[in-house]
C-alpha cells in the first residue's frame, strides 16, 4: 500500500478484487457472463471458502464460534479410530441411525468430504479452533474452567456444612467428571460399515437439538449458557465490590461505588474485537491466581499452632448449605466447553484419562483449601476469605491482586455472552431483525459499540442490585449449573444411549438426574429466599 502525505492507495490486486466481487454481485447466477467470469478468476478451482466476499469473510472474524440460540451451523461426522475427516450432514436427514437404542448407522463412502462449519473447521463446536492441542494442554483448559477465582467462597460452604461440604467437592467432582465422559459419548454413533465410533455431533447444543428438538433444544441450552455467562460477569464485579470493600473498610467509597468504579474500568472492552486478545488476558490472570492461592495456603500453614479442629462438625446448617452446594457446583460446571475440547485434542482417545485426572486435581485442591483455610479463620470465615486475612497491608496486596485478577477474567465471559447475542439478534435481515453491528470493513459500528457497552452496564447494575456474592453463586449454581452438568448430560444420555446401557448405567443416570433436580429445588428456594432476605435488611455496607 503506497502513501502519498495522509493518504493511502490501496493495491492493484485489491483493486481488481474489489471490482471483481462488485461485478459478481451484478450479475445473475444464471447469466453465462457468471460461468465465465469464474472460469476467469479460477474460483472454482481454489479451496472451499477462498470464494467468498471480503464483507462476509470480514464478518467471519467477529465469530466466536458459539451455535445460535435460534440457529445453528449443521454438525459434522468426524471418524476417531480412522482418518479424521469431516463432513456436512444436515442432522434432520441423518437417518442412518436410530434415536435410541444401538447406535449404529451406515455412512456412504466419499462422505467425509467437505469442510462441516461455516468457519472452515470440521472438528469442535462452540470456539472452534484450526489448532490441535494435547491432553495436557486440554487438562489445563479444564483446569482453569474449574479452579477459577471463584474457590475463595469455598471456605464459606465448609462454615455452613462442615465435613459434609468437604464430602460433596469430592462427590460432585466425581459426578461432574461422569457427566462430562457421558456427554462426549452423545457425540458418537457406531459406523455399521466397519464398526468404528464416528462423531456426528460437534457440540453440547446439537446433542440437545437430537434430545429436544431441532428449534428448541438450541434455545433452551443457549439461553442456560446465556444466563451463566451474564451471571458469571455480575459475579466478577460483586467480588470486585466485596475485595475493595473489604481492603478499605473505613474508607468513604462503600461496595456499590467500587462497583460503579469497576464498570467504569470494565467500559474499553466494548471496543474488543478479536478472542486472541481475551485469551491472552485469561492466561496472565490464570497465572495470578496460582501464586496468591499458593499466597493463601502458605498464610494458613504458618497459622497452624491456631487451627481449630474442633471447629469443624458434622452438623449441617439446613438454610445455608444448600446456598454452599449451588457454589461447590458452579465451581465444577464445564460441560459446556468439553465437545469443543474434545474435538480439538490431538489424541482423543485419552479424554477420559485428562479428564478423570484434572477432576481428581481440583477435588484435592478444593478440599483441601476449603478446610484448611475453615480451619485457620473457624466461625470468622467470610463470603471471600482473603477478607480475613489479619495484616491490612498483607490483605490490601492480595486483594488488590485478586481484584485485577477478576478484571481480567471479565473479558472472557463478556465476549461469549456478546457474541450470542449478536448471532441471534445482530447478522442482519433476512437472518436477524436488526441489521450487523459491524462495517464491511471490519470497524464497529457507533450504535453497535452503544449496544455492547450497554452489556456491561446492565451486569453493573445487576451487581449494584444484588448484595451478597455468596448467595448470588448459589443461586446460580442450583439453577443453571445442575441443569448443564447434572440432569441434562444424564437425559441425552438415557435417550441416544438407552437401549445399550446396562441397567447399573441406568439407575445411576436417574439417581444423578434426581440428585440435580433435588439440589436445584432447594437451592434455588434458600438462595431465592436469602437473597429476599438480605433486601429486607439491607446491604451490609
Amino acid at each position: 500500500m503506497a502513501q502519498f502525505g495522509r493518504f493511502y492507495v490501496p493495491p492493484f490486486s485489491a483493486v481488481v478484487n474489489v471490482v471483481r466481487e462488485t461485478a459478481k454481485s451484478l450479475i445473475p447466477d444464471d447469466s453465462p457472463c457468471r460461468e465465465m467470469l469464474r472460469k476467469a478468476t479460477g474460483a472454482d478451482k481454489g479451496p472451499a471458502g477462498q470464494n467468498k466476499s471480503n464483507g462476509q469473510s470480514t464478518k467471519n472474524q467477529h465469530q466466536s464460534g458459539y451455535d445460535d440460540v435460534f440457529e445453528s451451523p449443521a454438525t459434522g461426522y468426524d471418524v476417531i479410530d480412522g482418518e479424521n475427516r469431516p463432513a456436512k450432514v444436515d442432522c434432520e436427514e441423518q437417518q442412518g441411525y436410530q434415536r435410541s437404542g444401538p447406535q449404529k448407522f451406515s455412512i456412504a463412502p466419499g462422505s467425509f468430504d467437505r469442510d462441516s462449519d461455516e468457519f472452515g473447521n470440521g472438528e469442535g463446536g462452540e470456539f472452534k479452533s484450526r489448532h490441535k492441542i494435547n491432553e495436557w494442554q486440554a487438562a489445563w483448559n479444564v483446569t482453569n474452567a474449574i479452579q477459577g477465582m471463584f474457590i475463595v467462597s469455598l471456605p464459606f460452604a465448609v462454615l455452613h456444612g462442615g465435613y459434609w461440604a468437604i464430602f460433596a467437592m469430592i462427590g460432585i467432582a466425581y459426578i461432574c467428571c461422569y457427566t462430562g465422559k457421558i456427554l462426549i459419548e452423545c457425540l458418537y454413533e457406531i459406523d455399521l460399515n466397519n464398526g468404528q465410533r464416528v462423531r456426528v455431533r460437534d457440540s453440547y447444543v446439537s446433542i440437545a437439538r437430537e434430545c429436544f428438538g431441532p428449534v428448541w433444544g438450541s434455545r433452551i441450552v443457549n439461553v442456560a449458557q446465556m444466563i451463566e455467562l451474564l451471571m458469571t460477569c455480575i459475579l466478577y464485579v460483586v467480588v470486585c465490590g466485596d475485595l475493595m470493600i473489604g481492603t478499605f473498610p473505613d474508607g468513604f467509597v462503600d461496595g456499590r461505588s467500587w462497583m460503579c468504579i469497576t464498570g467504569v474500568f470494565l467500559l474499553p472492552l466494548g471496543f474488543v474485537k478479536s478472542l486472541h486478545h481475551v485469551s491472552l488476558l485469561s492466561f496472565w490472570c490464570t497465572m495470578s491466581h496460582l501464586v496468591i492461592n499458593a499466597v493463601i495456603l502458605g498464610y494458613c500453614l504458618l497459622e497452624i499452632a491456631n487451627w481449630g479442629w474442633s471447629k469443624v462438625k458434622f452438623r449441617i446448617d439446613t438454610k445455608n448449605f444448600p446456598i454452599s452446594l449451588g457454589v461447590i457446583v458452579f465451581s465444577y460446571t464445564s460441560q459446556i466447553f468439553l465437545p469443543t475440547l474434545e474435538g480439538n485434542m490431538v489424541d482423543r482417545s485419552k479424554f477420559d484419562w485428562m479428564l478423570d485426572w484434572s477432576h481428581i486435581a481440583a477435588a484435592v485442591f478444593k478440599s483441601l483449601f476449603g478446610y484448611l483455610c475453615f480451619l485457620t479463620f473457624q466461625n470468622d470465615t467470610q463470603q471471600v476469605i482473603t477478607n480475613n486475612l489479619h495484616s491490612p497491608s498483607f490483605k490490601g496486596m492480595v486483594n488488590f491482586f485478586l481484584y485485577i485478577k477478576a478484571l481480567l477474567s471479565y473479558p472472557l465471559p463478556y465476549y461469549a455472552a456478546c457474541e450470542i447475542l449478536e448471532k441471534n439478534f445482530f447478522k442482519g435481515q433476512p437472518e436477524t431483525r436488526f441489521p450487523s453491528i459491524w462495517y464491511l470493513d471490519g470497524d464497529l459500528k457507533v450504535w453497535g459499540l452503544a449496544f455492547k457497552v450497554s452489556v456491561i452496564f446492565c451486569t453493573v447494575l445487576m451487581a449494584i442490585s444484588i448484595p451478597h456474592f455468596a448467595i448470588l453463586m448459589g443461586f446460580i449454581g442450583s439453577f443453571t449449573g445442575t441443569m448443564l452438568s447434572f440432569i441434562w448430560p444424564c437425559y441425552f444420555h438415557l435417550r441416544l444411549k438407552g437401549n445399550s446401557l446396562q441397567w447399573k448405567t441406568v439407575i445411576f443416570d436417574c439417581f444423578v438426574i434426581f440428585l440435580g433436580s433435588l439440589f436445584g429445588i432447594i437451592g434455588m428456594y434458600d438462595s431465592g429466599s436469602a437473597m429476599i432476605e438480605a433486601f429486607e435488611i439491607g446491604l451490609p455496607f
